[in-house]
């Protein structure tokens, strides 16, 4: 009888902004034959460096990752468009004989690869023109609360202002006369069943400690030059703050005191604001999710100086 085949390893460290995910990577990058994969739906945004804490250019080429920078911001990017890509990294770094890495604080991307994502229709330019033309017209809300009569399920999960969210609602109800929510039960083959995967929760023990970090790390920002950068972006002159890439904390804040609504200390306290709520709901979602039997979760308090040698000793890597 043949012996079943095991499944490649593969690793993800998953956790709050701010949390030190990507120094725990950047250390064990050093000491283990690891490529790293970036679950981030910001730093796949061309010129959105400062404000998506992505690594600089020395650290990108000392310890590549992939996922970064691979759209313009005029762009969208989509959770089945992050799980194709993954899907096809992972791969290839499993091919070579290496591990993949997955580091990044996209819960939602967390999820579909371990979930698995619904079968839906390919995006439609056609019908999303039309939507984007009605909201431009009525607004999000108008869109919103048709959205709730035809599908109430998807609606109420929804706010009145996620643009991208309703607007794909919307297509799926268009194109397959059906609400999403009756075809989201219909998923693909989770990516994670195809990998022996381990994930590492970094957990902070204590979240005032996690708050004055977001604090330092958003000082840290403007000092390197983070309205510079967001100024580049609003000269450009085909962006606007409605685009997923904008709408981010940072973004949302730097492009409004940009756009003359607020002064730059307004800016600042409500970036910071945005921040935290950011990994409050990065935490709740933490604390609620049950993760299928393909993945397992080790939780960690605290990124310190022995967490790679603690990582490497208890998963049994080498």
């Amino acid at each position: 009888m043949a012996t079943p085949q095991r499944r490649p390893p593969a690793l993800a460290i998953l956790g709050p902004t701010a949390s030190g995910k990507t120094a725990l990577a950047l250390e064990l990058h050093e000491r283990l034959p690891v490529d790293i994969i970036s679950v981030d739906s910001a730093q796949v945004y061309r010129g959105l460096d400062i404000g998506t804490a992505k690594p600089d250019r020395e650290t990108l080429t000392r310890a590549p990752h992939r996922l970064v920078d691979i759209r313009d911001p005029a762009a969208t990017y989509s959770g089945a468009e992050f799980i194709a890509d993954a899907r096809r990294e992972m791969a290839a770094s499993s091919a070579s004989g290496r591990i993949p890495l997955l580091v990044g604080g996209t819960m939602l991307y967390f999820q579909l690869l371990c979930e698995g994502i619904a079968e839906l229709p390919p995006a439609d330019p056609a019908i999303r023109a039309e939507l984007a033309a009605t909201a431009a017209q009525h607004g999000w809300p108008h869109l919103h609360a048709e959205l709730a009569q035809i599908d109430p399920e998807t609606a109420a999960r929804l706010h009145p202002r996620h643009s991208q969210r309703i607007q794909r609602a919307l297509e799926i109800c268009r194109v397959t006369g059906q609400p999403a929510s009756r075809l989201l039960p219909k998923r693909q083959r989770p990516v994670a069943a195809d990998y022996e995967l381990r994930m590492i929760a970094l957990v902070p023990a204590d979240r005032r400690q996690l708050h004055h970090q977001i604090e330092r790390r958003f000082a840290a920002m403007l000092d390197a030059g983070l309205l510079d950068e967001v100024r580049a972006l609003h000269a450009r002159g085909d962006l606007h703050g409605g685009l997923p890439a904008l709408r981010t904390a940072g973004y949302r804040q730097a492009w409004s005191h940009l756009s003359g609504d607020c002064d730059e200390a307004e800016m600042a306290a409500a970036a910071r604001a945005a921040t935290r709520q950011l990994a409050k709901r990065q935490l709740t979602w933490l604390r609620n999710w049950r993760a299928p039997l393909q993945a397992q979760i080790d939780p960690f308090t605290a990124v310190h100086g022995g967490l790679a040698e603690t990582l490497i000793r208890r998963l049994k890597l080498h």
